[in-house]
């Protein structure tokens, strides 16, 4: 199928584009868009001017914010849609309608079950396809006794994305934090260079290398969609150390990590894998084991296979 997608979110991205299709990225007058530079794609995704499309350039679209079905109609394309939901409502969890709700032109597909239970789409049909991830090799060596998080934007997003528990964190282990937006974290926080490290955002294959060195990953995430970092962290041989919050509580399975709503409870665990090396790399290759089977390429790309033969059917 020739599928249109927009480079939104990139290891969802990154998965999705593996599959055995055409993926058109559209390309904006102001350079955004496109394919990213900096990841590692095959050669059948594809930038393309949206303006140039006819309608039988496009077998189905796949949108992820609500303007791209704008970009669409103005240019004159009405492909089958499915819109593919990332996040967790914002506002009154329960209650919070969904901006394609009571839609019979599409179909919204959540990434967790959790979204799904939590987003009111009203009568709009919903869909769930869980994540999926390109195995990255078991590379943990856990060398440095350090601990990793990956957050983006973390001083905007404040309690969202735990950031006020980072100090908590660093007690018991060093913090090296990965991600887009860190400028001035440790200063917002009160936490001096030897106690976090803003490392940055990292090329993919460079923040695997790097994240495989830390002793144990962090993932202090309260209230966002099932973070992929997570899925990769495990996938690389780590120890992971989460909240027990959305749909974290499925994806680590006991043995594979420790989850806990108890924020004392996760210091005192992340200090015990730093402390024991042996016993943190036992736990990482549990994780490796389960994340792989629960969260496959090759189980993500069929379900996204079946889904898309369906809505163009």
């Amino acid at each position: 199928m020739r599928v249109l997608c927009w480079h939104v979110h990139g290891s969802w991205s990154t998965a999705f584009v593996r599959g055995g299709h055409r993926y058109l990225l559209p390309t904006r007058p102001d350079g955004t868009g496109g394919r990213p530079r900096a990841w590692d794609w095959p050669d059948s995704a594809v930038e393309v001017e949206l303006g140039a499309l006819r309608p039988a350039d496009v077998d189905v679209a796949v949108v992820q914010r609500p303007e791209e079905l704008d970009e669409l109609r103005a240019v004159g394309l009405d492909p089958p849609v499915v819109y593919l939901e990332h996040n967790t409502p914002r506002g009154d969890p329960p209650g919070t309608r969904h901006p394609m709700a009571d839609r019979d032109d599409l179909t919204v597909v959540h990434v967790t079950h959790f979204n799904d239970l939590m987003w009111d789409c009203g009568r709009t049909r919903t869909v769930v396809v869980p994540h999926g991830i390109p195995d990255p090799g078991h590379r943990y060596t856990g060398e440095l006794a350090r601990a990793a998080v990956v957050v983006n934007e973390p001083v905007r997003r404040g309690r969202v994305t735990g950031t006020d528990l980072l100090p908590r964190f660093a007690a018991a282990a060093p913090l090296d934090v990965f991600g887009m937006g860190l400028d001035g974290l440790g200063a917002h926080l009160g936490l001096r260079p030897e106690r976090l490290r803003p490392i940055g955002d990292l090329p993919q294959p460079l923040l695997h290398e790097e994240l495989a060195r830390r002793r144990v990953y962090v993932h202090p995430m309260r209230w966002t969609s099932l973070g992929l970092s997570l899925l990769e962290a495990m996938a690389l041989g780590m120890p992971v150390v989460a909240l027990a919050t959305t749909e974290a509580v499925t994806a680590v399975p006991p043995g594979a990590g420790v989850l806990d709503t108890d924020v004392d409870a996760l210091v005192a665990a992340a200090a015990e894998r730093r402390a024991d090396p042996a016993a943190a790399a036992r736990m990482g290759r549990a994780a490796r084991e389960a994340v792989l089977e629960s969260f496959g390429l090759k189980e993500f790309l069929t379900r996204w296979d079946r889904l898309l033969m369906e809505v163009t059917a």
